[in-house]
């Protein structure tokens, strides 16, 4: 009960926040004591972190990887490059904003075409963890597997994905329309000419994204007895 009521004052937090970073920042402030008076193992507590992780892990790839999974999601969505909103402000002043439009949507989809390359990655760092690592993520905060995941599959996501994102961005034709709408804008008398890089921009994205509803994830197994569907996380984290 006690853990109920904290989620239900943590709600507004976490409805509010915008990155997988800011939902920890918002995690951290759940001041709650995760483990249980009755007694587990260490064994039980590396096994229950690793089902943890992997339930996040199948259920991010699964929600990210449909039509819509990032352009739907405002809490993932991948804008138009912060560096490159000059040429899109300047391209909607000259009535292009279907093509400003088309970036958006396609950088989108080439997200949700690249996101099932991410599940093998954390699958892998989720076998390598040890019982010491596994024992004092469970003893963490709310998003501690995650960061775990963050930071020792970061390098290998960022690997994997940029020449899938690669593939995707010219699949969808995201490609296409970013050279489209470059090409357009150098040639507007007196502009400075700019070519942002879009591959690294979208990896960057779209991996945020998939830590973020990694999170949310771990988040509710931990606070929410519902999400406990199994009987070894039920011992490890409660009832």
């Amino acid at each position: 009960m006690k853990n109920i009521l904290i989620l239900l004052l943590c709600l507004p937090l976490f409805s509010q926040a915008q990155s997988w970073k800011d939902l920890k920042k918002a995690a951290e402030k759940v001041n709650t004591e995760l483990i249980t008076k009755s007694p587990f193992s260490e064994k039980d507590a590396a096994n229950a972190l690793k089902e943890v992780l992997n339930k996040g892990t199948e259920k991010g790839v699964k929600v990210l990887s449909i039509k819509d999974g990032y352009f739907k999601n405002p809490k993932v969505k991948i804008p138009f490059p912060r560096n490159a909103t000059k040429v899109a402000d300047k391209l909607k002043q000259l009535g292009m904003q279907k093509q400003v439009d088309e970036v958006v949507l396609s950088i989108n989809r080439a997200a949700e075409d690249a996101a099932n390359s991410a599940k093998p990655i954390f699958v892998d760092a989720i076998k390598k963890m040890s019982i010491k690592d596994a024992i004092g993520i469970v003893k963490g905060k709310n998003t501690a597997g995650t960061d775990y995941l963050n930071k020792n599959t970061n390098v290998a996501l960022v690997s994997a994905f940029k020449p899938i994102i690669k593939t995707s961005l010219e699949k969808v034709n995201a490609t296409k329309h970013w050279e489209n709408i470059m090409n357009t804008y150098n040639k507007i008398p007196f502009v400075e000419k700019v070519n942002p890089e879009l591959e690294t921009y979208v990896t960057e994205k779209a991996i945020n994204g998939l830590f973020f509803i990694l999170a949310q994830e771990e988040i509710a197994i931990r606070e929410n007895p519902k999400e406990r569907t199994s009987a070894l996380l039920k011992k490890v984290f409660g009832n």
